[in-house]
């Protein structure tokens, strides 16, 4: 198909998921080594006891994620990156402000010519592009589009004591997602949400110059192009958000929380998610959750938890699935599909 053709399709599925995680595991244990804290401290209170991140010295960046990432869920698609017509990656990381990462992932697995774009939108950022995506193929244009999460915190961070409230939080992955254009009615989008708030920006930013911090009141004490987060407030809002939103997009869609097979959430801490666990009564089995082995990855998270339930063979056709995002901007927001 050309994507210049438009031809309305049917539905919209998922064909395909993979993922990118680089070699090496920074545990809590290595943290206490570098700063204080300790793996009963960080466990308790976020969940984490691992997280993986990128050597730069072997070629690992954002892009080389994105690109092994979209090459494993093509395999898994069964598609030729010639066969691609648009491609996504939702990151916050891009490895230079141009060329974005987008491009040159694609054209490494052979999609040169399609369409490609970066989409930042901090750790909603794939949930907004899986939304863009669905909508561009059921206009028709479209056929096979990919959806990449791919970000590198590590670079961010300062694995000292002074920076020890982020550094213990993020890792580094990709993750990406085929989506097809399908003759089954069936398979599709069936509601979702995208929110955004810049009035509580100040609250998790990475300043590039020193009037950005002090337009923000920042006394860190970090140096520019380090994560500042205001934990407290980050804590709050999601607490608050998530419940809301997971409500709202059920409303839309005109179901009940048991209605639901799978909540793939983004993992920004264990205690959030038990938060919205027990205010639904959200069964362990339908609320994955995996921070405890790669952190916060950002725009990966979400494609990495879908990928873990899918290649275990938790996704069965016809299961309600939703999609959940939320972080810096501030932003949030939610896919519902039946896959």
């Amino acid at each position: 198909m050309n994507a210049t053709d438009t031809i309305r399709p049917a539905g919209v599925e998922i064909a395909g998921t993979g993922t990118a995680l680089p070699d090496r595991e920074l545990t809590n244990a290595d943290l206490e080594k570098l700063m204080d804290t300790s793996d009963e401290w960080i466990t308790q209170r976020t969940g984490i006891r691992a997280r993986r991140i990128v050597t730069p010295e072997n070629g690992e960046n954002t892009t080389a994620l994105a690109t092994r990432a979209l090459a494993a869920a093509l395999q898994d698609a069964g598609l030729e990156g010639s066969e691609l017509d648009l491609v996504v990656c939702a990151t916050m990381t891009p490895d230079m402000p141009t060329p974005g990462v987008s491009a040159v992932a694609a054209h490494r697995v052979g999609a040169t010519g399609a369409g490609a774009f970066d989409l930042s939108a901090a750790c909603s950022g794939f949930v907004f592009s899986l939304n863009t995506a669905h909508a561009l193929i059921a206009g028709g244009r479209y056929r096979n589009v990919a959806v990449i999460g791919a970000d590198i915190l590590s670079r961010f961070m300062e694995y000292t004591t002074r920076g020890r409230s982020t550094a213990v939080l993020f890792g580094d992955a990709g993750a990406a997602m085929i989506l097809r254009a399908s003759d089954d009615p069936h398979k599709n989008l069936i509601a979702q949400a995208m929110h955004a708030d810049g009035g509580g920006a100040q609250h998790l930013y990475i300043p590039t110059f020193e009037r950005d911090a002090q337009a923000y009141g920042d006394d860190t004490g970090l140096p520019m192009s380090q994560l500042r987060m205001h934990g407290p407030a980050v804590f709050r809002f999601a607490v608050g958000k998530f419940p809301q939103l997971i409500a709202d997009t059920l409303e839309r869609a005109d179901l009940a929380p048991e209605d639901i097979d799978h909540f793939v959430c983004h993992q920004s801490n264990q205690r959030i998610l038990e938060s919205a666990r027990e205010r639904f009564g959200i069964p362990h089995e339908k609320l994955r959750v995996n921070i405890n082995k790669y952190g916060n990855t950002v725009a990966a998270s979400v494609p990495l938890v879908f990928h873990e339930l899918r290649t275990e063979g938790r996704i069965k056709p016809g299961q309600l699935v939703m999609f959940l995002g939320f972080g810096a901007g501030l932003t949030w927001g939610s896919s519902l599909w039946r896959v």
